[in-house]
């Protein structure tokens, strides 16, 4: 045990102590919500439970076995027509299909409560052909689960397309010589192949199902977020929100589990020098299954974009006069500047993980970079209070240590929301610098060492553009 410490003290350097400075910090809303959780129950925690959590827990497992299942259909089937068939349009119509993640989901559901709730535009158009349809309801739990589906298919689209496109034309072919159908080659080989691709999107999708609060909120749907939001606002009990959203974050961790255990030790390995010559070689459709095929790709994108986007260019051209000023220039570019300072700022945290944890001298540092990352599978409500929690705490110490009053520094501006959306979206720059700065290896940057040069000015000079 002396060995160890000793050992320990001795490789301890300064990057370690900058990676674990840098991880708690950045962590900081998690660990406020675990640390409140020790205190006792809100006062509403009671009524909670008895009159409202059934409520929330079955209407989240319903929006996500529901979007799980649309997303997977129409992202799989339209990954498949596009990979594998070749027929008029397909290049840009598998461009298209990514095109509904460009609207949020809220504003879709807006856009479909105005095409068709009382008075709406397509409603209109279909009384005008004769048809004597009042309105289609949407706003209940089988519309969310609509809404959410068209808008957050393509992660199950893009992660099945790579997979698809990767398969080597030869098992196609063997398949095929061994007397199988077109149907039982995708039913036996291709899908179950693919089958981890479209388990990463799904579990994508399910995590922005159970970050949504707009559109769960404007349907008058319960869900989590829904809940954590009005205990949280309405109730006033931060407590009993953080409880909540203590649940919501061991369903998550459940999600994650099951797509590990699902996952296991699998792996595929296919001959990449015969499929680099295969690659590319699509069926071209004829006839009617060509038409059924385009039609099939082109409802994702109908019903996901161009209806919803259709809607918001109606809503534009009635209030262009009245809303286009120098207001609305304004809060755009606010949102533009929030989203460039965290996009800019999630870089740096990135790649400073990244690095500090492979400078530093001690095993097990590669995981505790994975706690500041973990904000991308916490829901935003979770996020929200975690970071006004801490917040609140630090200003409280001031104010009652040194009688100084610093909430207008975390209230007054946006420092708040940048901060959030660096935890929240650290895993999506940390993630691809990690893997690639593996590719890069050692060899470059110990060859600069040995020509001392020191570790920053390498990273800056040679490591980052190759970047």
């Amino acid at each position: 045990m002396g060995n160890k410490i000793k050992h320990f003290f001795r490789d301890v350097n300064q990057w370690s102590i900058y990676t674990v400075f840098l991880v708690l910090f950045i962590a900081i809303p998690i660990f406020a919500i675990v640390a409140n959780l020790f205190d006792e129950a809100g006062e509403m925690w009671s009524h909670i439970v008895q009159y409202f959590l059934l409520d929330y827990l079955s209407n989240s497992i319903i929006l996500l076995l529901g979007t799980g299942v649309l997303c997977t259909a129409m992202g799989v089937g339209a990954a498949w027509i596009v990979t594998k068939y070749e027929f008029p349009f397909r290049p840009v119509l598998e461009w298209l299909l990514f095109l509904p993640l460009a609207i949020p989901s809220y504003i879709v559901a807006y856009a479909y409560v105005g095409m068709f709730g009382n008075g709406g535009s397509v409603i209109q158009l279909l009384q005008s052909v004769g048809l004597s349809i009042q309105k289609i309801e949407m706003m209940n739990l089988a519309g969310l689960i609509w809404v959410l589906s068209v808008s957050l298919f393509p992660y199950v689209y893009a992660s099945t397309r790579a997979m698809f496109s990767s398969q080597s034309q030869v098992l196609r072919e063997s398949a095929y010589l061994l007397g199988a159908s077109e149907k039982r080659y995708f039913f036996s080989i291709a899908l179950p192949m693919a089958l981890p691709a479209i388990i990463g999107g799904s579990f994508l999708v399910f995590m922005e199902v159970l970050n949504d609060y707009g559109a769960a909120k404007y349907f008058g749907i319960n869900t989590f977020t829904t809940g954590i939001f009005r205990t949280w606002t309405a109730l006033e009990d931060l407590q009993s929100a953080i409880y909540l959203s203590a649940l919501l974050v061991v369903l998550v961790f459940l999600l994650m589990g099951l797509v590990k255990w699902q996952r296991g030790k699998k792996s595929f390995n296919v001959n990449v020098k015969r499929q680099s010559t295969n690659q590319g070689k699509r069926i071209h459709l004829r006839g009617g299954k060509r038409n059924l095929y385009v039609i099939l790709v082109c409802i994702p994108i109908l019903f996901g974009f161009v209806l919803p986007f259709g809607q918001l260019l109606y809503w534009a051209g009635l209030t262009f006069d009245s809303m286009f000023n120098v207001e609305l220039l304004w809060i755009s570019l606010q949102s533009f500047g929030v989203a460039f300072s965290a996009a800019f700022l999630v870089l740096v945290c990135a790649l400073a993980l990244v690095y500090f944890v492979q400078w530093n001298n001690l095993r097990g540092f590669a995981f505790l970079s994975k706690i500041a990352t973990i904000g991308y599978v916490v829901p935003g409500a979770i996020i929200g209070i975690g970071i006004i929690s801490s917040s609140q705490s630090i200003v409280d110490f001031f104010a009652h240590t040194f009688q100084l009053k610093v909430g207008y520094l975390f209230y007054g501006g946006s420092m708040v929301l940048v901060y959030a959306y660096v935890f929240r979206f650290l895993a999506v720059a940390y993630n691809p610098l990690e893997a690639n700065s593996l590719k890069l290896g050692k060899n470059l940057a110990e060859s600069a060492y040995l020509l001392g040069q020191k570790r920053f000015t390498t990273l800056v000079n040679i490591e980052l553009p190759l970047l």
